[in-house]
This record gives C-alpha cells, structure tokens and sequence, in this order.
C-alpha cells in the first residue's frame, strides 16, 4: 500500500478531512510520472510531452531518505512551485479556488542540493512573472473567466474533480451561471441597440444598468474585437425576427426596416404625363356635372355620336339642359331626381397633366359620398353659382354646401383650389356680380386656412362654353384678362408624391366579377408603389392576394405609382374579404386596425355641444363608423395648441378639444404624423358635419 511506503520512507501523512483510499501507481522503468497529467514520460525527456510541467521543479525522494519538509508542499498531489500550476494560476486569477477536499503535508529528510535547486527554479518564476506584469499587460481586467471546454489537467488536481462527484457539479453550476450572465450581457446590449440608440457613440453607450458594464468594455473583456461583436449582434437580431415574424400582432406594425426597390422610383426621363386627381364639389344646382360633361366633350373625350344620345334622352324626359351633366349622371336614380348622387369620375389630358376628374355630389344627403371622392383629390374646383340668390344660399351657414364644402376640401390636405363663378351668362357677364362674389367667398376661404396665393378665380360659363378651355369673347374678355379653366389646372403644382414608404391604397369602391373569380379595387395609391404579379394584403380581412393586372383610365398598365387613381384586379381571394373602407398594403407592412382612438379636433358652427357620450358618424378616408366620445381630455388654444382647460365637462361651437372615442367597429387607421391620408378624420351628426380633426393616437381596441 501507498500509505506504507510513505511511513517506511520517513514521511508522516496527516489527513485533515476525511480518510479516502489512493489507487496504487506503477511506474515503468527508464521512465518518470508527471504528478500533473499522470502521464508517462521518457526518462531522457525533461518536461512532461503532455501538459509541459517541468521535471527538475519536481520533488524527488532521495533513495537516503532525508529530506527537508519545509521545503515543498503538496497540494491535491501537485507542486506548489510547479511552473504549469504558477502560470495557470497567475492567468486565472478570478477563478475561485476551494481548499482540496485532502491537505496531506509530507516531511523530507535533508537534501541540500534538491533545496537550492529548488529556491532557483521559484526565484525563477517570480521574476518571470514580475516580469510579465510590469509591462502593457497589467492592465488586462478579466470580467468574465475564461474556461476550458473540458477541465484542464491542473483543475483535475487543484480541485481533484477526478474524486469528488460534489465539486464537479458545484463547479459546473459556477461555470453555467458566469455563462449564463455572459449572454444575458449579449442580450443586453441587443436590446439597447434595438431600442435606437444611434450615433457616433452608441457602441460606448451603458448597456447594462445593473453592473455598470460597457459595451466597448464588455467586448475587450471577452476577447472579441468590437466591430465583431456588432456583426454578431446583427446576425442575432437579423435571425431573431425571421423567427418570431415581422409583424406585430398587438399593434400591427413591423420591425423591418422598408426600402423601396428601383422600379418604385419613376424615371426622371420617362415620357408620361403626371396624374393629377381634380374633385370637383360645390352647392347642389350650381352647374358641377354640366361643366365637367362640356369640358370633357370640348377636350374629345366624349365623343359626338354619344353626346348626340345624351341630348336626345335629355329632350325626351324634358330635362334638355342636363345632356351634358348625363354624361357623367348615368344611373336611372340620379338622371330622374337631376342631382348627382355617387362621385363620377373621368379622365383627360391636358398640355402638363393626365386628370382623373372627380365629379363630388353637391346634395347634403350625399355628402359623405362626396367626403369618399374628395380625399383623393390633390387639388379642387370649387363651382359657385354667379345667379342672384343662389350664391348666397349656397353659402348660407346652416344648408350651404358651397361653405361646408370647401372646410372639407381643407381638412383633406387640399391647399389649391381653383373658383369656378359659373353661370355668369345668367348676370350677363356683369363684373360688379362676379367682384362681390369673389369678396364675399375669398373672406370665407381665408378663415378656412386658404391662402390668397393659392386660390384662382375663374369667371366661366359652362352652358355658352365661355372660358373654359379657350379665350372668351369681348362680353366676358373685355375685364377679365386671367386664364380659362384649362390654363389654370395646368398652373396648379402637384404635391409631393412618396415612394418611399410601403403601399398603402385605401379602397374607393370594389367590383365583383362572379364569373372571372377575381375581385377588382378602385383607388388612389398614398403611398409606395405595386405592379402585376405583386402581392397585397388586405385590411382589416388581412388576407393576402395576387395582383392579377391593373388599370389607368381603362387602359392597362404594369405599375403604379404614389398618386395613381387606378383599379387593381385581385385573384386568390375571397369577395367577402374585400370591402370598400379597407386598405391595400404590403404584406410585411400591414396598416393598423383600432376601434379606438385619441382625436385632436376644431368643432364648427354647431348649436348642441359635444358632450361625454355624444353620438356621431366618424368618417376616415373611405370608411365610416358610429362613434361615441368617451373622454373629453382638454380644451385647447386655437392659436398656441396650449391646454387651456382639463376635462371640460362639454365642447363649444369654434372650440379646439382632444377627445378620445370609442367605434361601433374597426377601420384601418394611422396616426397623422405617420400618414396624413389615414389620419384625418370628420365628425357629423345629423346630416351636418360638426368637427374636423387629426389622430394623435391609436389607442387599445375595445
């Protein structure tokens, strides 16, 4: 046995936790045992082949049996000076290090020359390592330890996990957990790195508030280079969202990062005109249909057999001065009562634009189909009636459309407007009439936000073809020197058109082909751009479809662009799943559907305030819900935006408020900051409308 050996030689071993059995070692001839690693070297060989333990810093006994018991300890069945044991130790320090499960202390007889061997060999190592720290490396800071992918041969002897089945697994917990805290650092700073921080010195920036480590600080730590650790930190956000989706589902907006592709950028030298969309809205009876039938004839874009058929119908039932407004009125309904009921829409050419002529009705029953048409509008024709009496009813404040009108035309984003005093062979051409319209009506424009700059006056009439896309003779030519209908559409300035942001197409109407299988949209494209064969999501139903061809002024086409009225024939979809008020969007750019929402808001001319509860119809692009006022938050200053009153118990006529309100159902909304299209909205309650006002926030659905 081990221990009679020890005793024969002269050694006194002292157990000083608990007795354990040593296994028996035979060691070849011509050969000695490394205590590290255990393993076999050649005699001739003066380091270990294995683990490079040197042989002379060993203890060896001598045959005489003396030796000094001062002069090494043994630890665990290793050297205390053993060169691979110092190193390692001096490099992982931040290890925690237990006492051995054994301390056996042995006590050698006197050999001198094995001593001073050894007081060399450690002076040695000191110096070495004195060395080592006195130069660029002292100030290495190892936050996180660095460990093996298995234990190494000096912490099976240090820690003797080769006996002790508790240490290892204690010291696989310590291991885990230190690796554990690592990714929680990599987390960590991905989230902040998510979350915006941008700049220059975003990678210096705290990221983990807890332990005060730095990003920067946190990668020289671990051995990795910084740009490294951001290529990573990509690659782990990148692979994190194509697992989790791009969408989020609570809000309904995504993660990703939008970039247009090159065919959604129009080509500066491509030879086409650009598309205006032109609404044209006005008082009922104040010639709108007639002026846009004789402008469309006059242009060629009705032809002269079909406008002999409109004269012929129109004599026929009595009503001889409407075939150029049947033109356009070609329903049963709306030619028998002579008013326009839906929003017509027709297209021409001029010299600078391609025009989709939005033909609004002028009724008040049908001014939320008006409200539909003119928020596609880029600009407006306001028509008037020059007659006596008929201006003046048009803009009287309680069933004026001319007044309700052009505030609605505003609310939509539309700054130009062109005013059409028609019928002035009614006046005889008189300039005295046309002066008090123009000064009547232009203070009113003013007070609704228009600019003087942005306005032109155009004195026509639609009947005698006067001013309208030629000069006029001498009745009208001798005090009016301005431009005709056409001249001032082709002064107008198109708005900035967007095709960078993702598709968004709120729906005008639909048409259902039962035989083809195919559902057709109508729209105007706010934002983005699509072409044949792409594919579309559909709002609220967010059911995605194929586009199968689309339209522009019934002529096909292979894009469309920011600003295009077109119709868009959709396959691999359902009718039921379309519906007009919805919105086309990118599939992994979906639109935001809440019932939900916080409105700032400027309320008109109104005799019954709004109070908590009050019931109206809420109207936001195409689409149109019953909505309840559930908090009213605060009144506003209509020149600074300032809160003036918290919680106000009622709303007031010209008043400014925040509101929050509840739908009877969903609509596909934005906020204004994000999309002026989607985020404007009007209040009415019976049959007149009675706020206007933008979406600040999307609030829970309810």
């Amino acid at each position: 046995m081990l221990s009679t050996m020890l005793l024969d030689q002269g050694f006194v071993a002292t157990d000083i936790t608990h007795q354990t059995k040593a296994k028996q070692e035979v060691i070849r001839t011509g050969a000695w045992r490394c205590p590290i690693c255990t393993y076999d070297n050649e005699d001739s060989m003066s380091e270990c082949d294995i683990c490079g333990a040197l042989r002379n810093c060993l203890v060896r006994i001598s045959q005489t049996g003396d030796s000094t018991a001062d002069t090494f300890h043994a630890g665990g069945g290793r050297c205390k000076s053993s060169g691979a044991s110092v190193m390692v130790k001096s490099l992982f320090a931040s290890f925690r290090h237990r006492a051995p499960a054994k301390s056996v202390a042995f006590e050698a007889k006197n050999d001198a020359v094995l001593i001073e061997d050894a007081f060399i060999i450690r002076r040695n190592f000191q110096e070495f390592l004195r060395a080592f720290s006195s130069q660029k490396h002292q100030n290495i800071n190892i936050a996180a330890p660095f460990k093996f992918d298995s234990p190494s041969p000096d912490d099976l002897v240090s820690t003797r996990l080769h006996s002790s089945k508790l240490d290892s697994k204690a010291n696989f917990k310590r291991l885990s957990s230190l690796d554990m805290s690592t990714r929680e650092r990599e987390k960590n700073i991905l989230i902040e790195s998510e979350l915006g921080t941008e700049g220059p010195n975003s990678s210096s920036a705290s990221v983990a508030r807890d332990g005060g480590v730095k990003e920067r600080d946190f990668a020289s730590d671990c051995g990795i280079k910084p740009e490294i650790l951001v290529s990573r930190m990509r690659s782990v956000s990148l692979s994190s969202k194509s697992r989790t989706g791009n969408v989020n589902e609570e809000t309904g907006t995504s993660n990703l990062e939008y970039k247009p592709e090159a065919w959604m950028i129009p080509d500066q030298a491509e030879d086409r005109l650009s598309q205006l969309n032109l609404a044209i809205v006005g008082h009922v009876d104040s010639g709108k249909s007639t002026l846009s039938g004789r402008l469309l004839h006059l242009l060629g874009r009705i032809s002269q057999k079909e406008m002999h058929r409109h004269e012929k119908e129109a004599k026929q039932q009595g009503k001889g001065s409407f075939a150029y407004a049947w033109a356009l009125d070609e329903s049963a309904e709306e030619r028998e009562r002579g008013i326009t009921m839906t929003v017509a829409v027709a297209f021409f050419n001029s010299r600078k634009y391609h025009v989709v002529l939005l033909d609004s009705p002028g009724h008040r029953d049908f001014v939320p189909n008006m409200i539909s048409g003119a928020t596609q509008a880029d600009a407006a024709i306001l028509v008037v009636d020059a007659s006596m009496g008929s201006f003046e009813a048009g803009l009287d404040p309680i069933g004026g459309q001319t007044r309700e009108h052009a505030l609605l035309i505003r609310s939509f984003g539309v700054d130009q407007i062109i005013v059409v005093v028609n019928k002035m062979d009614v006046v005889e051409y008189s300039q005295e009439r046309f002066e008090m319209v123009k000064q009547k009506l232009g203070t009113f424009l003013r007070s609704c936000g228009f600019k003087d700059s942005s306005v032109l006056w155009v004195p026509a009439s639609s009947m005698e073809n006067q001013n309208l896309v030629a000069t006029p003779d001498e009745r009208l030519f001798s005090w009016f020197h301005g431009p005709c209908l056409l001249d001032a559409i082709d002064s107008l300035q198109l708005p900035a058109r967007d095709y960078s942001k993702p598709l968004l197409m709120p729906i005008c109407d639909i048409i259902k082909s039962q035989s083809q299988g195919q559902v057709s949209t109508c729209g105007k494209l706010v934002t983005g751009a699509i072409r044949t064969g792409s594919k579309v999501l559909i709002m609220p139903s967010r059911e995605v479809a194929t586009i199968r061809s689309l339209e522009r002024d019934s002529q096909a086409c292979k894009i469309a662009r920011s600003g295009d009225n077109v119709t868009v024939n959709l396959q691999g979809i359902e009718n039921n799943h379309v519906t007009a008020g919805g919105v086309l969007c990118h599939p992994d750019f979906p639109v935001r559907v809440s019932n939900h929402l916080e409105l700032k808001i400027l309320v008109l001319d109104i005799k019954i305030p709004i109070l908590s509860g009050s019931q109206l119809e809420l109207h936001i692009h195409h689409a149109k819900e019953a909505a309840t006022v559930v908090k009213i938050l605060s009144l506003l200053d209509p020149k600074t935006g300032k809160v003036t009153k918290k919680s106000p118990r009622c709303i007031l006529a010209k008043q400014n408020a925040v509101v929050e309100v509840v739908l009877q159902g969903s609509v596909c909304v934005e906020e204004y900051a994000e999309s002026r299209a989607l985020g404007r909205v009007s209040l009415r309650s019976s049959g007149r409308t009675v706020a206007l006002g933008l979406v600040t926030q999307i609030m829970k659905t309810q």
